[in-house]
């Protein structure tokens, strides 16, 4: 069992510095002998976990979504909170900024692939649930609008990134969701949503909260 743990301890550690360097220089310029360095292992140790930079780039793009959220009574309400925790970590997370990277590189995600598909299905999953509770208007179809979401995301974290380090991604995010969730959501739904900038900080804090006091949230 302790050396189960250690091997856990270290393929996440050997994860979060190939992630910190991909997110710094990006998937060419990234080097294996960088990681080894960022992360403090032996190549022995890298490798047994990983036999390439092309499949730490995949592993990186693999947990993007591993993210566990409080339920909630609205299902849309689930979708905001997932984007605006994800804009809230994208500032100080280096595995969430290295899979925005990795997954915007046109050259390399043939390579590798890309977290977009992944969050496309996570977000389709909760639409759908909220369609078929009625809390998103008639015309809703959960698949595209879960792809417009994804792409709107993204778009919007790399214009903030590039104009202002990501300091202003939440505001950003809060306004894009601000103007597409009247077009998503029931009116009745919608007056009830919370999309306020800092919404992701108090659902992380709530998450830290009932880690501490020993209660599991439920993966939304």
């Amino acid at each position: 069992m302790a050396r189960q743990e250690r091997a856990v301890r270290t393929r996440r550690a050997v994860l979060e510095a190939a992630a910190a360097v991909f997110a710094e220089h990006g998937y060419t310029a990234a080097t294996v002998a960088d990681i080894l360095r960022t992360a403090g292992v032996t190549k022995g140790a890298l490798y047994f976990h990983f036999d390439s930079k092309e499949s730490l780039a995949r592993g990186v793009l693999e947990v993007q979504t591993d993210q566990v959220l409080p339920p909630r009574d609205i299902k849309l309400q689930e979708v905001v909170d997932l984007a605006m925790t994800v804009a809230h970590r994208l500032r100080d997370d280096p595995l969430l900024r290295a899979g925005a990277r990795l997954s915007a590189d046109p050259a390399g995600r043939r390579q590798y692939g890309s977290a977009w598909p992944l969050w496309v299905e996570v977000l389709s999953g909760v639409l759908g649930e909220a369609h078929r509770r009625g809390e998103t208007l008639a015309h809703v179809i959960p698949a595209e609008v879960a792809e417009l979401l994804v792409s709107s995301f993204n778009g919007v974290q790399l214009y903030s990134q590039l104009e202002n380090g990501l300091s202003d991604v939440e505001h950003r995010v809060s306004v894009l969701l601000k103007h597409l969730l009247p077009s998503i959501a029931s009116p009745a739904v919608l007056m009830r949503l919370d999309v306020a900038e800092d919404r992701g900080a108090r659902v992380l804090a709530e998450v830290t909260q009932s880690e501490a006091q020993g209660q599991v949230p439920v993966s939304a």
